[in-house]
């Protein structure tokens, strides 16, 4: 009682205008332009044609003397669907005990109100859940067999008409707003999974950047610690101030350790080792320029500028960026060359990997992008810029831009 409460009485009148229908459908979007903005009102036109045929019927059935009853009452009832749904309900529901008495006989529905009752249960349906349509359907079976038995007319043929005509109707309408909130349930999930999706592979990303970068950074730091504890015995009789600087450098050292493991120890899984041998760099590029050729990536390197050591996490990274790249090539482009350009500027360091169409039988490996987002977050977190975008000969084509600031020279040195 409490759903038919909900449904069918708490702002029964309340003012509810039906939208526009959507033109972006499989049939609607194929009509003109011009055609399809009219198109949106297709629903509206429908239901005021019923109403006009209802009126219609009533009125060659009964004449001027019974049109009020009979044809403009019901088509009102069917208009009114479009702004007030429910009450459109109830008001038919009422019309219906007075058209089967001026009606003379023909039961709790004459032809237009039987026509009328069914289009309102229809719109009414389709405009609310499936779950009042049951309701109406209930409703409507207990009103036409209460008139039947009061006024004793034809006893259960019109009541039984419409109970299977409504019933067909009321199910056609239901089943379609089930699927259709199937649909969009599932589109929804769909859409939330998705995020979820790029969401955890971002997290996992970063993680394992931090996780490196957590390596690399410890290691440099714990080289300063050392260094400094043992520099004052590399020198004969330091001065005091000398010991004391050192000192200084060590805890300051000690003490940056201690609050970067802190912080950025909590990005390691509990099974999660550290590597035994140091992190790649652009130096072992040749290797990895070898394996991938082994497994069938032909390769063409290309450096440009003057080589120079680059910090560690930017050799780290520019390595990993290249080494995903390479293998997406593998992946997407089975049988295609690949080119890797690699430019020491005075500003940063530029990369640049593409390969060809996919040729040969074997079919391209489906990707879910994750590579993309992965060397995207490296680049970002060297306050870098990348492109990743399909080439005009049908390849692909990475390119990145990682800033580095340059060291300072030895006479800067000297002079600080």
């Amino acid at each position: 009682m409490g759903g038919l409460r909900q449904d069918l009485f708490q702002d029964a009148f309340a003012y509810r205008p039906l939208p526009p229908m959507r033109t972006d459908g499989p049939l609607t979007r194929r009509l003109p332009q011009s055609l399809r903005a009219r198109a949106a009102w297709a629903p509206h036109a429908v239901v005021l044609a019923a109403a006009l045929l209802t009126f219609m019927v009533g009125f060659a059935a009964t004449g001027n003397a019974g049109v009020l009853v009979s044809g403009l009452l019901p088509a009102a009832c069917i208009g009114m669907t479009l702004v007030r749904p429910v009450g459109a309900f109830w008001m038919s529901m009422a019309l219906t005990p007075v058209t089967a008495v001026v009606g003379g006989g023909d039961g709790p529905w004459g032809p237009s109100a039987f026509f009328a009752h069914l289009v309102v249960l229809f719109v009414v349906a389709a405009r609310t859940r499936p779950r009042t349509a049951a309701w109406m359907w209930g409703l409507t079976l207990l009103l036409g067999l209460a008139i039947e038995n009061i006024t004793g007319l034809d006893s259960g043929a019109p009541t039984a008409a419409m109970a299977v005509a409504s019933a067909f109707a009321l199910l056609l309408v239901s089943v379609v707003q089930i699927r259709r909130e199937a649909e969009r349930e599932v589109t929804v999930q769909r859409s939330v999974t998705a995020v979820e999706r790029d969401r955890r592979t971002l997290l996992e990303e970063r993680t394992t950047i931090a996780r490196e970068l957590h390596d690399v950074v410890a290691h440099h730091m714990s080289v300063v610690a050392i260094q400094a504890e043992a520099a004052p015995y590399r020198v004969e009789n330091p001065p005091p101030e000398l010991e004391q600087a050192f000192v200084t450098i060590r805890e300051n050292a000690v003490a940056a350790l201690t609050e970067l493991r802190r912080v950025l120890g909590v990005v390691r899984a509990e099974d999660y080792e550290a590597p035994d041998a140091p992190q790649p760099t652009l130096a072992e590029l040749d290797r990895l320029l070898a394996n991938v050729g082994e497994a069938g990536l032909v390769t063409e390197k290309a450096v440009t500028g003057a080589v120079r050591e680059l910090p560690q996490g930017v050799e780290l990274s520019a390595y990993r960026i290249i080494q995903e790249a390479l293998s997406n090539s593998l992946r997407h482009a089975p049988g295609a060359t690949a080119k890797v350009e690699i430019g020491y500027v005075l500003g940063g360091l530029g990369l640049r990997v593409v390969n060809g169409p996919p040729t040969g039988p074997v079919k391209p490996s489906p990707g879910a992008g994750h590579g993309i987002t992965g060397m995207r977050e490296r680049v970002a977190m060297l306050n870098g810029e990348m492109t990743a975008q399909a080439a005009a000969d049908g390849g692909y084509e990475v390119a990145a831009f990682i800033p580095v600031q340059s060291a300072p020279s030895d006479a800067t040195l000297e002079q600080a």
